[in-house]
């Protein structure tokens, strides 16, 4: 089964995508994930993905594509996948209809005046990727899947914020029309605790 994660960001993706590849045993391929293990590494892709995140902007559609296209060819990936923060945009959701065909889109609908807490407030793993919300914490600094330390991404800061948030209205919203339209679209209340909302998840997946 081949399934794209839809959502604004903060909406918890992230969170629900390592939920739903342990569950249905699907390799989990994040954009994010491997645009941040090239800038920690200091490739040359990778500056170029930094010099646009670090505006709250998003890398070029052509880059991604052929990041993602060369990725679902892997073994692992034959069986299934789950895309998380791709497509963004009508442009790679028509790129990927050329050489990958979805099954299924979830998308976890939160309204977008509540993201902007949720981001600011957002804290992730170094180690595994893991995301968390300091209102729950506790005031505690390491995560409780594996240990690393937590840490608040430079662009989660309410000018970045506002700029990612608009950014998602204009160029990814119009995806929830086109994947409707096909038929795969499973719309998903985002508020709400995180089993709950992975309850209703796998819910939509079974019917």
């Amino acid at each position: 089964m081949n399934i794209i994660l839809l959502g604004a960001p903060g909406a918890g993706k992230g969170t629900q995508a390592t939920r739903i590849s342990d569950k249905f045993g699907l390799p989990h391929i994040s954009t994010g994930d491997i645009f941040r293990d090239n800038i920690k590494r200091g490739t040359e892709i990778g500056l170029l993905a930094k010099s646009y995140t670090d505006k709250g902007q998003l890398v070029p559609d052509e880059v991604t594509c052929k990041i993602v296209e060369g990725r679902l060819a892997e073994a692992d990936c034959k069986g299934g996948y789950l895309l998380d923060g791709f497509p963004r945009n009508l442009f790679q959701a028509q790129e990927l209809d050329k050489f990958s065909k979805v099954d299924a889109v979830i998308n976890i609908d939160v309204d977008l005046s509540l993201l902007m807490a949720r981001l600011c407030g957002r804290r992730v793993c170094k180690s595994c990727g893991e995301s968390y919300h300091v209102d729950f914490l506790g005031g505690k600094t390491t995560c409780e899947r594996c240990g690393g330390e937590l840490y608040q991404r430079k662009d989660d800061n309410e000018e970045t914020v506002g700029n990612r948030l608009q950014v998602y209205t204009e160029q990814t919203q119009p995806l929830i029309d086109y994947y409707s339209k096909k038929g795969v679209l499973l719309n998903i209340d985002g508020v709400g605790a995180i089993d709950e909302v992975f309850a209703r998840i796998c819910a939509a997946l079974k019917k």
